[in-house]
């Protein structure tokens, strides 16, 4: 029994124990509760429905309908910015050259007129405290399809050294051709006609026809008629076109006017465009070209032949080789393959880039030039290397490098 109720005794001691240091806990528990209330969360305050009148409060007003985001990214990232703006412009024609055994050796016949398109052309401009300090196409689109002008070249076995006069009988070539009340397509249109027509030709105006034909008389453009000369028969096949062409080469100048032709032959276009650098041949077998855009468009073809030789290293580079574009022309600096323009073949891009040279570039605004148009001049800065290179190209030492290829193919003369 005595030792039953010491085991009784200590079960009541150990439990009193307990309690008390339950109390104790409880006790510190809700000290430290008051504690922090009082002294760490004393600036606390909570939300309550009130029906105080606004004017009664002091309420402050954010100010975050005030600020100018643009003048934070500004102060943030500096003040350079990008702007991009939608212009709409010509859309330059494809001129097709077809080579035609029947017509005399080195005569030209336009067989279908070329007609300008529309475009829309996105550009991107950025801006570095207020001035442009980079600007480039970055987009096109074409609202306007243009029409390709087919010209053909005469690869016969004689050469026609005939020069049409007044009282000749000229035919139509080109599918459709303007009749002009005056020598310049500003002019009245008086008719048009289809190819075949006779012309009698009562004047000779530059490169226009004073006609006389189908109940109309007025002005066509030369190049829009051929003539048949029976006694043209019997010509030697060596003879030349002229006796002075090569004779009278512009002599080479860094700061030379290109908007006046080489003055070289065919054949010396041949002879310094063949070269072991070509290593595909294509400057050697276009060479034709170089001289028809002399012939066509008042150019120096030898700076055209440099420009093409320059930028595509002599035909080498992916650009030129996959899209016949010997000049990256439509390419842009962001991405220069796809936004490279594609053609049929070389023929097109000396063609075209002879025309955007000198429809833009080396001519100021209102020069009458090819097929009766008048130039831009919207990058004119001079017809020299310089004056070019200003607007054509970002890289300014583009002017040098050109220059020391037109030096490298006239060394060849």
């Amino acid at each position: 029994m005595a030792k039953e109720k010491r085991k009784k005794k200590t079960r009541v001691k150990i439990s009193l124990k307990n309690i008390i240091i339950f109390c104790v806990a409880i006790l510190l528990l809700l000290y430290i509760v008051i504690f922090y209330n009082y002294f760490l969360n004393k600036n606390e305050v909570y939300a309550k429905e009130t029906s105080v009148e606004p004017q009664n409060i002091d309420v402050k007003i954010s100010n975050a309908n005030k600020i100018d985001i643009t003048q934070m990214i500004e102060k943030n990232v500096g003040t350079k910015q990008d702007e991009y703006t939608t212009e709409e412009t010509e859309l330059e024609y494809i001129t097709q050259y077809n080579e035609n055994p029947e017509l005399p050796k080195g005569t030209m016949q336009v067989i279908q007129e070329g007609r300008e398109g529309k475009q829309e052309i996105t550009t991107k401009k950025v801006y570095e405290n207020g001035q442009i300090v980079a600007e480039e196409q970055v987009g096109a689109k074409v609202t306007k399809a243009a029409v390709n002008k087919i010209v053909e070249i005469g690869t016969g076995s004689r050469k026609s050294n005939y020069k049409v006069q007044p009282g000749d009988t000229v035919y139509i070539t080109s599918d459709r051709a303007e009749i002009m009340v005056e020598p310049n397509l500003d002019s009245m249109k008086v008719a048009t006609l289809s190819k075949g027509i006779a012309l009698k030709v009562l004047s000779i105006q530059g490169d226009w026809h004073q006609v006389n034909g189908q109940g109309s008389t007025g002005y066509i453009k030369i190049e829009n008629t051929t003539y048949i000369n029976k006694n043209e028969i019997n010509e030697e096949e060596n003879s030349d076109t002229t006796n002075n062409e090569g004779n009278n080469i512009t002599p080479l100048s860094f700061d030379m006017a290109l908007n006046k032709p080489s003055g070289l032959t065919l054949d010396q276009f041949k002879k310094v465009l063949t070269d072991n650098k070509d290593k595909n041949k294509i400057f050697e077998k276009n060479a034709e070209y170089f001289y028809y855009i002399e012939k066509q468009y008042n150019i120096n073809g030898v700076f055209v032949a440099a420009v093409g030789i320059h930028e595509s290293s002599w035909g080498t580079s992916k650009i030129s080789l996959q899209k016949h574009n010997l000049f990256g022309y439509g390419a842009y600096d962001s991405n220069p393959y796809n936004g490279a323009y594609s053609f049929t073949d070389y023929s097109e891009c000396i063609d075209l880039i002879a025309r955007v040279f000198v429809k833009y570039y080396i001519n100021p605004s209102g020069t009458a030039i090819y097929d009766g148009e008048k130039a831009s001049g919207k990058y004119y800065n001079g017809p020299t290397l310089s004056g070019i290179n200003k607007k054509y190209a970002t890289d300014k030492n583009w002017a040098n490098g050109v220059y020391a290829q037109m030096k490298y193919l006239y060394n060849k003369l």
